[in-house]
């Protein structure tokens, strides 16, 4: 019986973090002003009939805090690059010149970087609900298992460590979305 009490808690060790993680790859979509190569990580382009991730098809760096440089693999794919960067509608002008598609990333105004932090914190609020389902979903487990038959000071441990890993993950959301807002507001 206790196995699968562990298994319960282990998978909801799994869906804290991977809901974290998922919190961290949506924060450094979010442009802070500064150019990052994330940004472009949701465009698709069109390869040959095929959407393919752009990081696949050309090599996209910073060239300094307001530029990012795109270099295709195959001179064919410039326009393709571009019309997925206009497709994806992240508020980016594309400029091809030949051989590179470079991005000037403009500077943030303070209703946009409220704006911003405004959307950080929306993300941030639909992981907490992650996590209060997670931690919802091994509750009702372990008081189950507490009818069925398990030791109910076992069961309150239990109940006391699954509040534990929720703090925990809490915590750590938290810290990311402090990050994040100190970041977009940082001029």
């Amino acid at each position: 019986m206790s196995e699968t009490i562990e298994s319960t808690i282990s998978n909801g060790k799994s869906t804290i973090g991977k809901a974290i993680q998922h919190l961290a790859d949506e924060l450094g979509k979010i442009r802070a002003g500064k150019a990052s190569p994330n940004m472009l990580s949701s465009v698709k382009v069109d390869y040959y009939g095929t959407p393919t991730a752009l990081s696949q098809v050309a090599n996209v760096s910073a060239v300094d805090s307001r530029t990012l440089s795109i270099q295709p693999w195959e001179k064919s794919m410039l326009a393709p690059i571009e019309q997925a960067i206009f497709a994806a509608n992240i508020g980016l002008t594309p400029m091809n010149d030949g051989e590179f598609v470079r991005i000037n990333i403009p500077p943030l105004t303070q209703e946009r970087r409220a704006e911003l932090v405004k959307q950080t914190k929306g993300i941030g609020e639909n992981c907490k609900i992650s996590l209060r389902n997670a931690r919802q979903k091994m509750m009702d487990f372990v008081k189950k298992e507490v009818k069925d038959g398990y030791p109910e000071d076992e069961g309150k441990k239990r109940e006391g460590e699954i509040d534990g890993l929720i703090k925990d993950g809490a915590k750590k959301v938290e810290e990311l979305l402090e990050l994040k807002e100190k970041e977009i507001m940082t001029v």
